[in-house]
């Protein structure tokens, strides 16, 4: 299956968590892969282990200017681009009463807007690239598909990523590039998975290796996503065979969206 050999990539928030595994499975298929991120120091942490292969690229997603500044780089130095992946993010956890418009603006801003941004500035490189070449995966959450208590701006901004995958596929469609996202459930190992976690043990007083077991066994494949399930799912969106799939949302959760038997 030809997956990721030869792909241009641009990974927004590829400095850690889903992106960096991601990163790190297209450059071990053969792919060149730029990797944005906020924060300078994941970058130098992330390409101290990718290697220098990988392009790291300084970039707040929020901003338009940046935004198409990264794109350019990648565009600069793999003489073209074919994929973008959205893995951008943040989540903050507070009851509706807390939520502050900071944290409301904040959230929209980098899961959602900068999510437009990038797919805005990369869409024309993704044309160029020829039909049936271009791609773009977002990754979205469980949470964009159901409501869950104490993140309403999380939530609310996964929801409108797949709605701009949704839209955004039928605009490209004409043009060959592909649009997808994934919902996966949280992944311990990841920095959100962490900032989760960390809130479950505060709230419920439990360790956390008992919040990561009671989650495993309540799911139904018995155990815990993992950045290597998502990445997976995002590099088969990639290969040649799903050329034909656009405007899907693929739940990678273990079938937790399923429904059971109360009581059983």
């Amino acid at each position: 299956m030809g997956i990721a050999s030869g792909r241009r990539a641009l990974i927004t928030g590829g400095a850690s968590g889903f992106g960096l595994e991601i990163a790190r499975r297209m450059l071990d298929a053969g792919a060149q892969v730029a990797i944005a991120d906020a924060s300078t120091t994941a970058l130098e942490a992330a390409v101290a282990d990718l290697g220098p292969a990988v392009l790291a690229i300084p970039c707040d997603v929020r901003s338009p200017v940046l935004m198409a500044g990264a794109v350019q780089a990648a565009v600069d130095r793999f003489g073209g681009l074919d994929t973008l992946v959205v893995s951008a993010g943040v989540i903050h956890i507070k009851p509706l009463a807390d939520v502050t418009e900071q944290d409301w603006d904040t959230t929209l801003d980098v899961n959602l807007k900068g999510a437009f941004l990038a797919m805005q500035a990369a869409a024309p490189h993704l044309v160029a690239a020829g039909p049936g070449r271009g791609r773009i995966v977002a990754i979205s959450s469980d949470a964009g598909k159901r409501g869950f208590a104490w993140i309403a701006a999380y939530t609310a901004s996964k929801f409108g990523l797949v709605g701009l995958v949704e839209s955004v596929a039928v605009e490209l469609a004409p043009h060959g590039v592909t649009v997808n996202a994934v919902c996966p459930v949280g992944a311990p190992g990841t920095g959100m998975g962490q900032q989760v976690l960390d809130w479950k043990v505060l709230a419920t007083g439990q360790d956390a290796e008992a919040i990561q077991a009671a989650a495993a066994r309540t799911n139904p494949l018995g155990r815990n996503a993992t950045p290597g399930d998502v990445a997976a799912a995002v590099l088969w969106f990639l290969a040649d065979e799903a050329s034909f799939i656009t405007g899907v949302a693929l739940d990678v959760d273990g079938g937790a969206h399923l429904g059971f038997l109360p009581g059983a």
